[in-house]
């Protein structure tokens, strides 16, 4: 049973969102068509977004796509109340596949909890950003999703997401349906991420995100080059690798996987996997996301030996690791509907478990499977949506949204590494 907090959550957070309208659906249609777009942005802010290279409670990365050749603005910034502005200079990089860059400043050192604005050169208008706090003492929200695009069904979900006020948005892969391929759509998908991912009080929301196989042109077992636009702007926390774990402040880690789209599952990936989740157990918030579920709600989850995009493999190497060493939540993508998995031994039903989370259907959509048909399935819903997480001391609050605001399933989850005191 949860306790009032549930209830003030439902209260609170979702009185504020309005009514979309559903719209027509789409299906189990992967591939989104090429955008038809302007030879490159007109200002810095068409493409702007936010994300992280490091710790979110003191730094943040500003990215924004602009021509070859033009000039590098400087991007000046300071703390809301402040008044000495400090001043960075931007880093360019190929937006491969194109003849534009990508801009990137990574502004380090801020306060935690902080809000700032900056400006990017002297003709464009400020903007505004917050840091994480510093301790897991306040409430926070954070959004999750995946398996977005470009239609007007991923705006829909970007709208809600925004009106939740988190203070970031997590995408585990299939961000724009690129493919690999098709940079006009990735830049589509970014400039209609920063058009509508602001926060009620004008503030940007900063992007984490997963790599998926549609941003890797043949989906699986590829290299890093078949990730043009995917890696032109996250390979500054990917640098080397397509996995890693972003640590926030001392109380939440991200940690961030690849299902075999360019880093195979086994070997040097879950070697990894094991030492970063051992080396995590002081955090009261241990959360793993990754694109290809380890227990599907629409694609059979026995593909038979080699057979990619079943989650056999990750059940097999990585589900053992979760339960190991006690991960509060698995956040996974891919099967285009919403599922919520009882929590998991051994793939069996246990109060102790793990509980796995998704299912991807921010802007794609698939008729899932009953939990008759797949009796590690607790909830599931045939649903756009996106999933609010509401952190509260060691207590988390995971609320699914459908495009419609109509909340589709709330659950709440305990940290099983309770939080330092004093």
């Amino acid at each position: 049973m949860l306790s009032l907090n549930r209830r003030l959550f439902l209260g609170s957070s979702l009185a504020t969102l309005a009514g979309l309208s559903t719209g027509g659906r789409v299906g189990g249609q992967d591939a989104a068509a090429p955008a038809t777009l302007p030879s490159s942005p007109a200002t810095p802010h068409d493409s702007l977004f936010l994300t992280w290279q490091q710790d979110p409670t003191t730094t943040v990365t500003i990215q924004w796509i602009g021509p070859n050749g033009a000039q590098i603005p400087a991007v000046r910034y300071v703390a809301r109340t402040g008044s000495d502005w400090n001043t960075a200079q931007a880093a360019i990089r190929p937006y491969m596949g194109t003849d534009l860059k990508v801009f990137r400043t990574e502004l380090t050192g801020l306060t935690p909890g902080t809000e700032y604005k900056f400006q990017i050169g002297e003709n464009n208008p400020e903007r505004r950003f917050r840091t994480m706090p510093a301790k897991a003492t306040d409430t926070f929200t954070f959004v999750s999703g995946g398996d977005a695009g470009i239609d007007q069904h991923a705006i829909n979900s970007n709208k809600v997401a925004a009106r939740q006020d988190p203070y970031f948005v997590l995408i585990a892969g299939d961000l724009a349906y690129d493919n690999g391929r098709s940079p006009e759509t990735f830049l589509k998908f970014l400039e209609n991420y920063g058009r509508h991912v602001i926060d009620s009080q004008g503030r940007m929301i900063p992007m984490i995100a997963a790599i998926g196989n549609h941003e890797v042109n043949a989906g699986y077992k590829a290299q890093r080059k078949d990730a043009t636009s995917y890696l032109s702007v996250f390979d500054g926390f990917y640098p080397e690798k397509t996995f890693g774990v972003l640590d926030i402040g001392d109380y939440l880690s991200l940690v961030l996987l690849d299902t075999d789209h360019i880093a195979p599952i086994g070997g040097e990936q879950t070697d990894w996997l094991a030492r970063t989740l051992a080396d995590r157990q002081d955090r009261p918030h241990l959360i793993v996301a990754n694109h290809v579920p380890a227990y599907p709600s629409y694609r059979s989850p026995d593909g038979g030996l080699g057979k990619l995009g079943t989650g056999e493999e990750q059940r097999r190497l990585w589900c053992p690791l979760f339960e190991k060493f006690n991960v509060d939540l698995v956040l996974e993508h891919h099967d285009h509907t919403f599922k919520r998995t009882h929590p998991l031994t051994d793939g069996r039903p246990d109060k102790n478990g793990v509980l796995y989370l998704g299912d991807g259907s921010w802007g794609k959509l698939r008729v899932p499977k009953t939990p008759q048909e797949r009796p590690y399935l607790a909830k599931v819903s045939e649903a756009y949506h996106v999933t609010t997480h509401r952190l509260e001391g060691d207590e988390r609050f995971h609320v699914a949204l459908e495009e419609s605001g109509k909340v589709a399933d709330v659950t709440m989850t305990r940290s099983k590494r309770p939080a330092r005191r004093g």
